[in-house]
Order: C-alpha cells, then sequence, then structure tokens
C-alpha cells in the first residue's frame, strides 16, 4: 500500500515538473537589451507570454529606466509622477503574474516617444511543451 501511495505521488509530481520548468525567461530586446534604436513591437510580435514568464530589462542605468505603466499612460507616454514607480538598476526582472496586457516605457525624457516602450498581452497556460521522448 505505501508503494501504491509513493507511485501517485510520484506520477502527480511527475505530471507537475513540465509545467512549472517551462516558464521563460525573456530578455527585452534580446542582445541589444533595453534601449534606443530598437522596434519593441517588433521584437514582441512573434513572441507569447504566459502567466510565470518573466521580462528581463537590462540597460546602462545612466541613460535609461523601465515603468510599468497603464494603457493610456503608454499610449500617451505619460510617465508616473510617483517616483517609487521607477525601476532603475540596469537589470530588472517582472514576474508575469496574471493574463491581460502589460505596458512598460522608459521615464527618461523623449525615449518613450522615440520608441522606448514595450506592450505585450499575457496569457494562461504554459509554453510549448517539448516533443515527448521515445520510450
Amino acid at each position: 500500500m505505501a508503494i501504491h501511495r509513493s507511485l501517485v505521488i510520484f506520477a502527480i509530481v511527475a505530471l507537475m515538473v513540465p509545467a512549472i520548468s517551462l516558464a521563460t525567461d525573456f530578455v527585452v530586446g534580446d542582445d541589444y537589451g533595453w534601449t534606443l534604436g530598437i522596434n519593441y513591437e517588433e521584437w514582441a510580435k512573434d513572441k507569447q507570454f504566459f502567466v510565470g514568464d518573466t521580462l528581463v530589462f537590462t540597460y546602462n542605468a545612466t541613460f535609461h529606466n523601465v515603468y510599468k505603466v497603464n494603457g493610456d499612460d503608454f499610449q500617451s507616454c505619460t510617465v508616473p509622477s510617483n517616483n517609487s514607480l521607477v525601476f532603475s538598476t540596469g537589470n530588472d526582472t517582472f514576474k508575469l503574474a496574471t493574463t491581460g496586457n502589460e505596458w512598460y516605457v522608459c521615464g527618461v525624457i523623449g525615449h518613450c516617444d522615440l520608441g522606448m516602450k514595450l506592450n505585450i498581452t499575457v496569457v494562461d497556460g504554459t509554453g510549448p511543451a517539448a516533443a515527448p521522448s521515445a520510450a
């Protein structure tokens, strides 16, 4: 009986592990990072973002920062007046915890207007599963 219970627990854990390990860390802008001159709409268009994934913003903190904003502020490139909302380490991460739209802008004057902004849609589920291996 104890062996049967252990097998059931093992099976449950084995089924959960692939879902947990499929979360993806997306480096925004890939090798270029978060900087001017990158089309972030183009960068994001072929990517699927799932709950549990992480966005990683890498940039020179002397010249850039990241604000997570709402859709209206994104459209108008309005930076929140609350400076506690700024992320400015040069290596900021955002765990995608809920479904829906997420908006990010650089708060340095003029940078958002020059295209330094990112809009993504986060969906429920997990990323593409690896092909099953032959037994």
